[in-house]
């Protein structure tokens, strides 16, 4: 099958509309391709660069500035909260949308709350994802609707939390409780994180009091039963 031709969008003079630059700042490299894809299939957007690493996404925006930034929360060099407050506080008129596996409402939170437009579930349909990308880039903010009723109880007094407790963790808690989840051990956290394994001990026994776990096996249990809910959206 031949491949279909591309469509390009045309301005009012007739002249093509360039597409918007998006760099993607994610571990996975797979991520990139299927984004590369998506955005192929449209005559707006475009992903120029991809970052898997917190040294190279600084290095690219040196480089030139994207009209969008989506960023993973899981990226080598430091946690993605970290790079979004040093993005947002560099370059404050850069949008930033969160692209995560994690259907958590204190995610989302944290990050908008550092700066983010927006914050989008990986497992969404290709659809959400250029909705959720548009709406950032016309000014908007976009937050996954299965997240939207949680977050807005989050902050309003009174109203019932999640029930799962994780809502008590603070947001470099919640980094190290997602790490312990997929398998990490506190060297490999602390490295990621930038931390020191003193410090990554310390926030395990403040989880484990937080959520009322006592050993070690048993927070290494629900984080994992965590992290398994949260990919499974």
């Amino acid at each position: 099958m031949s491949p279909q031709p591309e469509i390009k969008a045309i301005e009012a003079n007739g002249r093509l509309k360039p597409r918007r630059k998006i760099m993607l700042v994610d571990s996975q490299p797979v991520v990139g391709y299927g984004l590369k894809m998506l955005f192929q299939s449209t005559d707006d957007l475009e992903l120029t660069d991809q970052a898997t690493c917190v040294a190279d996404a600084l290095t690219l925006l040196k480089g030139g500035m994207p009209n969008l930034v989506m960023l993973g929360l899981i990226v080598p060099g430091a946690s993605g909260l970290d790079l979004l407050r040093n993005l947002h506080n560099s370059h404050p008129n850069l949008p930033i949308l969160v692209f995560s596996m994690f259907n958590e409402s204190d995610f989302a939170k944290h990050m908008l709350q550092a700066g983010a437009r927006g914050y989008v579930m990986k497992q969404e349909s290709c659809e959400e994802v250029l909705v959720a990308v548009r709406c950032v880039l016309d000014g908007g903010v976009f937050v996954s609707p299965s997240l939207t009723t949680r977050l807005i109880a989050s902050l309003v007094p009174g109203a019932a939390p999640e029930n799962n407790g994780v809502e008590m963790l603070n947001a470099r808690e919640l980094q190290v409780y997602s790490r312990i989840g997929s398998g990490m051990t506190t060297q490999k956290i602390a490295s990621q994180l930038n931390l020191s394994p003193k410090t990554v001990q310390t926030y395990r026994e403040h989880i484990k009091e937080k959520l009322g776990l006592h050993t070690a096996a048993e927070l290494i249990h629900s984080a994992t039963l965590w992290l398994r809910e949260q990919c499974e959206g």
